[in-house]
C-alpha cells in the first residue's frame, strides 16, 4: 500500500491534466541545472552544465532548457537539456557572440543577449544556426526581454548604464543628395535602437502586463520607471535600500518585488501609487522567478546558498531550498 500510495502521489505532484510541470534551479558552484518537483519542491535529479550558468529558460511546449553561460563574456556555449528524459542533448556554439546570459524563447526562436560582444543573438532552433544578431553598442548587454509579437526587445546594459529600446520598423529609403531615388530602392525592415540613460548598474527589470512600463534597479537603491509608449523616464523612486538588484511585477501585475542582493531586503511596491507596501529580509536575492499557478516567488539567494520562496498572498517567506552550491537562474518547466 506504502508503494501505491507513493506512485499516486508521484503521478499527482508531476501530472496535471496530462502536463509534467518541474521548478529548474541552477548552481553555479556545482555546474548543475537541478530539477525539483513542483508541487513539494523536492529534488528529482541534478543535470550537468556549463561552467558558469547564469540563466534558464525553455521551449514553448516545455520539453527542453536553454542554459546560458557567461564566464565574465568570455565563454561562448548553451546547453540544451532534454526535460522529457532529464538528460543533456547538446550545446549550441554562439560564436561569433560571446558572454550569453539574458535568454528569451518565442516560436522557435532562442534569443539570448552576449555580454562579451555587447550584442543580442536569435539562434533558430529547428534550423540549427545563428539567424541574425544586432550590435547595443553598449557595455554589458546583460538581461533581455521579447515581446509576445517579437517586434521590440528591451536590454539593460549595466556597465553603460541604459535600457535599450528596440523596435522593428519598416524604413524608408534615403534620399541621396541627387534627390533622386535610384531604381531599386525600397523600404526595408530593420531595428532601430532608443537608449534610456537609467543609471550605472541598472540590472533587473520587468515590463508590465500591458507592455507600457518597464521597471528596472539600481544598487544605489533607486528604481526607474520607463514610460515604453513615450520612451522617457517616468519615476525615480529613491528606496534608501543599497543593493537593489533583481525586479519582478508580480502575477496579478498590481506589485513588483525588488530585492537588495547587499542587505536582503525585499521590498513590494504598488504598481499604481508606486509607493511601497511592505518589506522583509528573504535573503540576498539575484535570479527571481513568478509561479502564477500557486501566485509564489522564487528568489536565488546566491551568497546565502539557498533558494527563497515567497508567498505573494502573505507576502513572507515559506521556504528556503538547498539546490547548491550560489544559485542563480530559475524557471518553470510545463511539459505539454
Amino acid at each position: 500500500m506504502k508503494i501505491l500510495a507513493l506512485l499516486v502521489s508521484f503521478f499527482i505532484s508531476n501530472f496535471i491534466f496530462g502536463q509534467t510541470q518541474y521548478i529548474l534551479a541552477l548552481s553555479k558552484a556545482d555546474h548543475k541545472m537541478v530539477v525539483l518537483d513542483y508541487n513539494s519542491l523536492k529534488i528529482i535529479t541534478r543535470i550537468p552544465v556549463g561552467e558558469d550558468p547564469h540563466e534558464v529558460t525553455t521551449s514553448d511546449d516545455g520539453s527542453i532548457a536553454y542554459v546560458a553561460n557567461t564566464a565574465g563574456g568570455t565563454a561562448h556555449e548553451i546547453n540544451v537539456i532534454d526535460l522529457r528524459n532529464l538528460k543533456p542533448l547538446k550545446n549550441i556554439d554562439t560564436r561569433p557572440l560571446y558572454g550569453s546570459h539574458g535568454l528569451a524563447y518565442l516560436k522557435d526562436k532562442l534569443w539570448f543577449t552576449a555580454q562579451g560582444s555587447k550584442a543580442v543573438g536569435r539562434y533558430d532552433v529547428k534550423e540549427n544556426q545563428l539567424e541574425w544578431s544586432m550590435g547595443t553598442g553598449q557595455n554589458t548587454t546583460h538581461l533581455l526581454y521579447v515581446t509576445p509579437d517579437a517586434e521590440h526587445f528591451y536590454t539593460t546594459n549595466t556597465d553603460s548604464g541604459t535600457v535599450s529600446i528596440f523596435d522593428h520598423v519598416l524604413l524608408q529609403p534615403t534620399v541621396p543628395p541627387t534627390g533622386i531615388l535610384p531604381p531599386n530602392a525600397k523600404p526595408r525592415w530593420d531595428w532601430v535602437q532608443t537608449l534610456i540613460p537609467v543609471g550605472t548598474g541598472a540590472e533587473g527589470f520587468d515590463v508590465s502586463a500591458d507592455g507600457k512600463e518597464l521597471w528596472t534597479a539600481r544598487p544605489d537603491g533607486h528604481i526607474i520607471v520607463i514610460d515604453l509608449e513615450k520612451r522617457k523616464i517616468k519615476n525615480d523612486i529613491d528606496t534608501k535600500v543599497l543593493g537593489l538588484h533583481r525586479l519582478k511585477f508580480t502575477p496579478d501585475g498590481k506589485s513588483v518585488c525588488i530585492v537588495s542582493v547587499k542587505t536582503g531586503e525585499l521590498l513590494f511596491y504598488d504598481v499604481s501609487t508606486e509607493k511601497e507596501i511592505k518589506r522583509i529580509n528573504a535573503g540576498q536575492g539575484a535570479a527571481m522567478f513568478m509561479d502564477r499557478g500557486k501566485n509564489r516567488l522564487f528568489m536565488s539567494c546566491t551568497p546565502n546558498h539557498f533558494v527563497a520562496v515567497i508567498d505573494l498572498n502573505t507576502m513572507e517567506v515559506i521556504n528556503k531550498l538547498d539546490i547548491g552550491g550560489r544559485p542563480d537562474g530559475l524557471a518553470m518547466a510545463i511539459i505539454k
